[in-house]
């Protein structure tokens, strides 16, 4: 079995890009390791024709998630990964490589302000990154103040933008912040020095750890779609690393939010937290028909639910339920961005809520309120990255 290969399983794919690379490049001299590259991958691991036939759309399917996400392969190992293509789905994705990805990239700089403005906030970025290292420490909590646990999903791209948010709660609030911080597994050493100077009672739960409990708890067998889900949508681990074998209320925050002033809403819900809590979303986007979502969850969702600030009880997930939506929904209309906050708009729904208030807990702040930095706190979220990286984290230094 080559390096990397791990085989392709019935639920998703564990195949590693390296291989691709490896069997691509065997020289011709190497014939005798192997027949062919085609037949090593579609037969030596099928017991039957049929095994074969369903692994060989398996494979389709992960070369065609490779084009998707134009993941750095060799040139050979390109050719490799089209040999595995239908002539329709060859022209699909050649008219979505020359047409469809550079139009909608040039609606991307354009929605980001122009090229002038995209340099002016990848600027703003590093900067802001460089500033987390020194942030200031925090001043001594109020006497008698209870500590405020929160949980963020963090790594290497994100901690700069993790210690940010933490730090302007910690504050507004003068309140001791006990951060949970579940590690996609690319926080490296000196990410978690700069972030427990600023919160030396910080708590790092290691990706090996959250295997671990997924191994134990989620077992893929059973759970297959949250599984691969887990694998391949970073933002469902809100959702399962942070609740899964662990009970009681907790908030999850994403790391892209600052505070301007005194979050008294959030203050008051964890000390007494009964129901749960989310915000408020610009516009509503659950990537699903409505009429599906409703269908599902047995009741009407709430309009324009935003998980950036999301309070549930694990003791309320029912993982089962939780499997068998995701499947309902991939299966009918696909994988989807939005999939994580439709699952907690489903599991919500018919419940009272804690809302946190729309003008004060802004998602998507416009240009004037970016400016003004009036509300309590900031969600940066799609367009906004650009006030957000340019100006908002300054203003909340001072």
């Amino acid at each position: 079995m080559p390096p990397g290969f791990a085989g392709v399983e019935h639920a998703g794919i564990s195949m590693d890009v390296a291989v691709v690379n490896y069997w691509a490049n065997i020289s011709k001299k190497d014939n005798e390791l192997r027949p062919t590259l085609q037949h090593q991958l579609r037969f030596q691991y099928c017991e039957n024709r049929e095994v074969d036939r369903r692994r060989l759309g398996v494979l389709r399917a992960f070369f065609r998630y490779l084009t998707n996400r134009g993941t750095r392969l060799s040139n050979k190992g390109w050719f490799f990964c089209l040999s595995f293509m239908t002539p329709r789905e060859l022209a699909g994705r050649t008219l979505y490589l020359t047409y469809h990805a550079p139009l909608g990239e040039l609606r991307r700089i354009f929605a980001a302000g122009g090229p002038w403005e995209q340099r002016k906030t990848e600027k703003g970025r590093s900067e802001m990154e460089a500033a987390a290292k020194n942030l200031s420490p925090l001043p001594e909590a109020k006497s008698g103040a209870r500590p405020i646990a929160i949980h963020l999903l963090s790594g290497k791209r994100f901690w700069y933008q993790t210690a940010f948010c933490l730090w302007t709660l910690a504050r507004h609030t003068q309140q001791t912040i006990l951060p949970t911080i579940y590690d996609d597994g690319s926080l490296q050493a000196e990410h978690r020095v700069y972030l427990t100077t600023l919160f030396p009672e910080i708590n790092f739960v290691n990706r090996g750890e959250i295997e671990e409990r997924l191994d134990n708890l989620l077992p893929i067998t059973r759970y297959p779609v949250l599984r691969d889900r887990w694998i391949h949508y970073p933002n469902i681990r809100k959702l399962i690393d942070v609740h899964l074998g662990k009970p009681g209320w907790k908030l999850v925050l994403d790391s892209d939010l600052l505070f301007f002033r005194r979050p008294t809403f959030l203050v008051e819900w964890l000390q007494y937290p009964e129901k749960p809590l989310h915000a408020v979303d610009c516009m509503t986007s659950y990537g699903y028909d409505r009429a599906l979502i409703n269908h599902l969850a047995g009741t009407p969702v709430a309009e324009r639910i935003n998980v950036g600030l999301a309070g549930l009880n694990g003791s309320d997930m029912d993982w089962d339920q939780l499997e068998y939506w995701s499947r309902e929904l991939i299966s009918k209309q696909g994988t989807n961005y939005y999939l994580e906050q439709a699952l907690i708009a489903m599991l919500v729904a018919g419940q009272a809520c804690s809302v946190a208030p729309a003008a004060d807990y802004i998602t998507y702040p416009d240009s004037l309120e970016a400016h003004a930095c009036g509300a309590v706190m900031h969600h940066y979220v799609a367009d906004s990255k650009r006030w957000y990286f340019q100006h908002c984290w300054r203003r909340a230094l001072h």
